[in-house]
């Protein structure tokens, strides 16, 4: 049975002959007409029709998805099948990202290994103990890692917030004028007591050392009581300099007796305290 070629666009049956039905086998559509062939002429980029049906996130990922995908036993793997499947798989990585198929060849590595293993004849052990599988660290280490993924997907499923909902903020304008409850003046001076009692407690004493000379006040001593035939015990003390002034004046007065320069007299006792030059002539 042989189809007719009329009415096709000029070009179309030069490149293959055209089937029955035309729909479902046409490569694509040009101007409206079914194309059963690629054009001769069509420059396409080597990479620009390549499509990854599968992303892995490592190598256990390709290993487990080659053993879950041919529902193989993962407790009793096929190696001779899996691992031609994983190195058809790891060489096409190798053409385009030799740097991104390392890891992966490490793997098919390992599968090399334990399918040599598992050629060789089990190594001798004690009566009454099984041989050690070359398969056991590859399984342990492949229901770790689907433990943790299946995990991860459980984590996943659940919302999260920006990216599966969204906290709905509103506002809303209060129109009516607020209402402040009533104080009384007991209340306010209650609470201001508390204040004071606070500050009070957290109060700061600060001391200052101020320098004093004896010297300098025996001198003023000695001024205020040259000219003067008797004054005061008292009034040889400024009350207004605080007790530091006080108390050096006193001890100058102390020093000045001591070296005979003053003279301190009483006319009886509990009777007022005078005090003079020693040297006076007045």
């Amino acid at each position: 049975m042989t189809s007719s070629t009329e009415g096709v666009a000029p070009g179309v049956a030069e490149l293959g002959q055209m089937p029955d039905v035309v729909d479902q086998v046409a490569l694509a559509r040009l101007y409206g007409e079914p194309l059963f062939a690629m054009p001769q002429d069509l420059y396409i980029p080597p990479d620009a029709l390549e499509v990854f049906l599968e992303a892995f996130e490592g190598p256990l990922d390709l290993l487990l998805y080659l053993i879950r995908k041919q529902n193989f036993n993962i407790l009793d793997i096929p190696m001779l099948s899996v691992t031609k499947q994983y190195l058809v798989y790891v060489e096409q990585i190798r053409k385009r990202n030799l740097e991104l198929a390392a890891e992966y060849l490490l793997m098919a590595a390992m599968l090399i290994e334990i399918k040599s293993r598992m050629l060789l004849p089990p190594k001798k052990t004690a009566e009454g103990e099984e041989a050690e599988d070359p398969r056991a660290e590859l399984v342990r280490r492949l229901l770790e890692y689907e433990q943790m993924k299946l995990a991860a997907a459980r984590l996943n499923a659940i919302p999260q917030y920006g990216r599966d909902f969204l906290k709905a903020n509103v506002y809303i304008e209060q129109s009516l004028k607020p209402r402040f409850p009533d104080v009384s003046v007991d209340e306010l001076q209650t609470a201001w007591r508390d204040i004071l009692k606070r500050a009070k407690l957290v109060q700061h004493h600060k001391i200052s050392r101020e320098e004093l000379s004896v010297r300098e006040h025996m001198s003023i001593v000695l001024k205020k009581l040259q000219g003067q035939r008797f004054v005061g015990f008292e009034n040889l003390f400024d009350t207004t300099q605080g007790v530091p002034v006080l108390v050096v004046t006193f001890i100058a007065l102390l020093e000045l007796a001591k070296e005979t320069l003053i003279e301190i007299t009483q006319a009886e006792a509990f009777a007022p305290i005078y005090v003079r030059l020693a040297y006076s002539t007045a």
